[in-house]
């Protein structure tokens, strides 16, 4: 367990030398398209010019066109974005209620961009944007955690009470907001928000011990990632992997 000790330290430790504002993106965004966003605006911003008011109309006609392509509005809205204006962070604002599908990623991110650039200017103070791929809720980051029993053998009511127990306590007791929790046979889905320095790694094997103390049915085979939720069929793999074939014993 050392290995994911030291993860979870690092990642804890990586927040104290961080000094300003946090902005955490609170939808759920991929990885990669968060990447494609941020080269597009590095891109447009080396070629910047005033948000004159004939573009400025121009970007948002543009949003409202039904018959506009994609790769379009996403131009216009990392141009807003990066105007740095009150006027263009009205219109995203707007735009992310009722934005088309296709974009609406896009969207947020450019409102967030947009938060930012005003902020960091009329505070005068520096502001700090942390990308995760499940994103988060105030200043609380979210995680997915997925837990195995110890047995392929499913859970007793009895079990399922600790658990459901054990977790509500920990977590709380850690300023954590549980989503969704998922007990199925022989594995536990959790969706929670965490505070960024939690200490995540003794929250979930707390978690395990003390359900453990009625009778060692949880594993000490654990999953947390702030990246995505994990597959149907990313679960049944894993559980082939630990069970496999036979699904019996220890």
């Amino acid at each position: 367990m050392k290995d994911k000790s030291d993860v979870f330290e690092r990642f804890r430790n990586s927040f104290d030398h961080i000094d300003g504002h946090y902005h955490i993106l609170e939808r759920c965004v991929p990885l990669e398209l968060q990447m494609e966003y941020f080269k597009c605006s590095e891109r447009m911003r080396k070629g910047k010019t005033k948000m004159t008011d004939d573009k400025y109309d121009f970007y948002k006609r543009t949003l409202s066109d039904e018959e506009t392509t994609a790769e379009h509005k996403r131009h216009a809205l990392s141009a807003l974005a990066l105007s740095n204006e009150i006027r263009a962070y009205r219109v995203l604002e707007d735009y992310v209620q009722h934005a088309d599908p296709e974009v609406t990623n896009w969207a947020y991110m450019a409102l967030l961009e947009s938060r930012i650039s005003l902020e960091s200017e009329l505070l005068q103070e520096k502001q700090v944007y942390i990308s995760t791929g499940l994103g988060g809720k105030g200043e609380k980051l979210r995680f997915y955690t997925l837990i195995l029993a110890s047995a392929y053998v499913p859970f007793q009511d009895y079990q399922r009470r600790a658990i459901e127990r054990e977790l509500a306590f920990f977590l709380s007791k850690g300023d954590c907001e549980i989503e969704r929790l998922s007990i199925e046979d022989v594995y536990v889905e959790l969706l929670f928000l965490a505070p960024l320095r939690a200490d995540l790694k003794a929250i979930v094997e707390n978690v395990i011990f003390e359900c453990n103390q009625y009778g060692n049915f949880l594993s000490d085979m654990y999953s947390i990632t702030n990246v995505k939720e994990l597959s149907a069929e990313e679960i049944a793999k894993i559980i082939h992997d630990k069970y496999g074939n036979h699904k019996t014993g220890h």
